[in-house]
């Protein structure tokens, strides 16, 4: 058996048997596109693993006139305006959710923090705990904060009781990927466009999310 079977196992026999009675919320943020496309490939991903996909996005919070003045924002805007923006009531559905984010100076747009700084109730009324949650992110250079924004996602998600369901390296698609541990993450070009080739490790991580929060499922009953 070689290193890498010994270290990944047979993780691609595994994703393909088919999750049950999994729903999953993929929550993101995007102003020019990536994260929304990461999110379509997370929702492909756990499709194949058999859950139940919502993908939303969160409020926008910046003024339509800064908007209209960008024009790749304002296109993008545009094109994903019957994407549904997410609801508290997601997250009670939901048993488990992948956030994408792009970073804001290694942290989470302030977008997705004021959505989360909503969810007080659902915390207190314990509705979040044992939610599997995992998250990706992106920045326009290789070491823009990518890993920072993810870990501050966590910390919320610590907070919440929920199970952080982390990529690790757990499939050799992470390195393909540029080997972030904590969640898949992407540079993205002056051109717009990404970098890296991360949609394998965007749909194992989304299968590896739906598996845990199966397991987790099975846990409770």
């Amino acid at each position: 058996m070689g290193i890498l079977s010994k270290l990944f196992g047979n993780s691609s026999d595994k994703e393909t048997e088919k999750m049950t009675n999994v729903k999953l919320a993929v929550i993101y943020y995007s102003m020019g596109g990536t994260n929304y496309q990461l999110s379509q490939w997370a929702a492909e991903g756990a499709k194949e693993a058999g859950a139940e996909v919502k993908v939303l996005k969160v409020p926008e919070l910046a003024p339509q006139s800064v908007i209209e003045g960008n024009p790749g924002w304002k296109a993008h805007v545009e094109a994903t305006k019957d994407v549904p923006e997410v609801k508290l009531e997601d997250l009670e559905w939901a048993d488990a959710i992948i956030f994408s984010v792009p970073t804001r100076f290694g942290n989470m747009p302030a977008q997705m923090k004021q959505f989360l700084d909503t969810t007080g109730g659902l915390w207190f009324n314990g509705k979040l705990v044992n939610k599997v949650v995992s998250a990706m992110s992106s920045a326009q250079n290789p070491h823009g904060g990518q890993e920072a924004t993810i870990l501050s996602l966590y910390t919320t998600m610590y907070h919440w009781g929920a199970i952080v369901a982390a990529p690790g390296y757990t499939d050799p698609v992470t390195f393909g990927a540029g080997g972030n541990p904590y969640g898949t993450s992407v540079t993205v070009g002056q051109d717009g466009k990404m970098i890296e080739d991360v949609q394998a490790a965007v749909k194992h991580q989304a299968k590896r999310t739906v598996t845990v929060a199966e397991w987790v499922k099975k846990g409770n009953q």
